[in-house]
């Protein structure tokens, strides 16, 4: 399955990394491929994998057709979303 990023996800790099926060692309598609877990109760659904020692990153993505497709993604709190 290829792995593509919208527009907004490409600008997502420029906009986390000015805030000192820096992901890469090897790190959101070893997310998608690889995720700690994936909520498919959500519209779309969303993948989340440790980032750091406080951070985890979570991508937003959706199926089209063989594709999957990062919506966006963002870095959340370990104690929020690791439960």
């Amino acid at each position: 399955m290829a792995i593509r990023f919208s527009r907004h996800a490409r600008e997502k790099f420029e906009i986390l990394a000015r805030h000192k926060f820096v992901v890469t692309e090897a790190q959101v598609i070893d997310t998608l491929n690889s995720p700690d877990k994936v909520e498919t109760d959500r519209d779309p659904p969303v993948a989340q994998k440790t980032f750091d020692e406080r951070h985890v990153l979570r991508v937003v993505f959706r199926v089209e057709g063989e594709d999957k497709v990062v919506v966006t993604f963002y870095p959340g709190r370990r104690q929020r979303y690791e439960n």
